[in-house]
């Protein structure tokens, strides 16, 4: 029988586009029906006209459905794609310009610190809302979750939902991969590697080219200037750590003490990177208030252009195909809690670990304890995540504040007493979205 996948946050016009592209390719997938849920009917019929061309263009026998009804969405499918954003721009940017008020200078803002967690308060309800459908409509599928903050809310549905089948993708891993690979000049289907950690902050605690340690390779290239200006954060990290993080100079730099707590070292760390984020101030909020008024003309460009049906690197399609679709087995890098995963980081926060897949479902890989360095950067932010998390689903705004308190870059600027303060005002700011929160009623 074809196999229903719902996308949930269709209107994410480029993420599901290359999800409805990849999920194609597989034979065994080719006659799925495709069910695109948004709340907006505009986004949403820009995204069924172009899956409607990558059918037409690859042939695919493939049906399409479109409804703004989640539940009507959810039901009885197989598979489910969240890419959803709980407000616009205009609703994020307090969680950018009101810590940068007190000094604290975020990049992107969409992952931990203060506005990463401001950000996960607003969304969570409703990815709990989600898991609640979920477990009613579909309790068997398989839910990938690609909406940030990814460990709080991948944290949050396992915390609430334990039997809803859900793990959170990220490209960071094997784009990262490919970076390393570009670097050493090796082909991309010659390196293996074990990455392991947390969201947006995972180790290659392996890395090799057809079966060796490509690190001295790695080391060999970054004395090419070249090579270490394109990611001046990261590359600093593995110099002095010994091991690779994934994901991109700007998003590191918010997640540690070291390189955003003076504006010279901004300067030196975060504005000369030529990698794709090198990490000035406000990166990501600047590009969506710049796309808020051209969004629908490059979407219209996008469409007029010819289709492209060439399988991408996203987890998501393996993933499908290994459990419904022709089982064949896949290893991927998902965001799971942490049940005898990582020895050294907390039981039951949200880890990042090597995930097999085939026709049983999805099983987590037992990796072992990291290095005991970056056990210690790691324990840290996942620590203020679980108690972000709990404050969240409990409205505990103590909880709250004590997890802002302890992340690495707000403690390197604030003292206590303005942590307090500026978590005050983020709490002011986004008072219509925090129902849970009764002392802001």
């Amino acid at each position: 029988m074809p196999k229903k996948i719902t996308f949930i946050g269709a209107g994410s016009f480029g993420f599901t586009r290359g999800l409805v592209r990849d999920i194609l390719t597989f034979p065994a997938l080719a006659d799925s029906t495709l069910c695109l849920m948004d709340i907006d009917p505009e986004r949403l019929d820009f995204i069924k006209r172009e899956v409607d061309r990558i059918i037409a263009a690859g042939k695919y026998p493939a049906k399409v459905e479109v409804t703004t009804d989640r539940a009507e969405a959810l039901k009885d499918a197989d598979g489910v794609l969240i890419t959803i954003l709980q407000g616009g721009p205009q609703v994020f940017r307090t969680d950018i310009e009101i810590p940068m008020k007190y000094g604290v200078d975020i990049n992107v803002g969409d992952t931990r610190g203060p506005s990463g967690i401001f950000r996960a308060l607003r969304t969570i309800p409703v990815m709990l809302d989600i898991c609640r459908d979920i477990d009613r409509l579909c309790p068997g599928a398989i839910v990938l979750n690609y909406t940030n903050p990814m460990a709080m809310l991948c944290r949050a549905m396992k915390g609430e939902f334990p039997n809803v089948n859900v793990t959170g993708l990220c490209h960071s891993v094997q784009g990262t991969a490919m970076m390393l690979a570009r670097w050493i000049g090796a082909p991309d289907n010659e390196i293996e590697y074990k990455c392991a950690g947390i969201n947006h902050q995972a180790w290659y605690l392996e890395y090799k080219w057809n079966g060796k340690d490509a690190y001295p390779l790695i080391r060999e290239a970054m004395k090419n200037q070249e090579v270490y200006n394109e990611e001046h954060v990261r590359n600093e990290m593995f110099i002095h750590l010994g091991y690779y993080v994934t994901e991109s100079t700007g998003h590191n730099s918010e997640y540690v003490a070291w390189f955003r707590k003076r504006p010279d070292l901004i300067k030196k760390y975060c504005t000369l990177s030529t990698g794709w984020n090198p990490g000035e101030h406000a990166y990501i909020l600047n590009y969506y208030l710049e796309r808020e008024a051209t969004w629908r003309d490059s979407i219209i460009e996008q469409l007029e252009k010819p289709v492209e049906l060439e399988r991408g690197h996203e987890y998501a399609a393996s993933i499908f195909n290994s459990v419904f679709g022709d089982g064949t087995m896949f290893k991927f890098n998902g965001n799971v809690r942490n049940f005898g995963l990582i020895d050294n980081l907390p039981e039951g926060c949200c880890v990042e670990v090597p995930v097999l897949t085939s026709k049983f479902g999805m099983e987590p890989i037992h990796v072992g304890p990291l290095p005991a360095q970056l056990a210690i950067l790691n324990n840290i932010s996942a620590r203020c995540e679980e108690l972000a998390v709990e404050g969240a689903i409990e409205g505990d705004p103590e909880k709250i504040l004590h997890a802002v308190l302890f992340d690495p870059l707000t403690s390197a600027v604030l003292s206590m007493a303005e942590t307090k303060q500026m978590v005050n005002e983020m709490f002011k700011a986004n008072k219509d979205w925090l129902p849970q929160f009764k002392h802001l009623s």
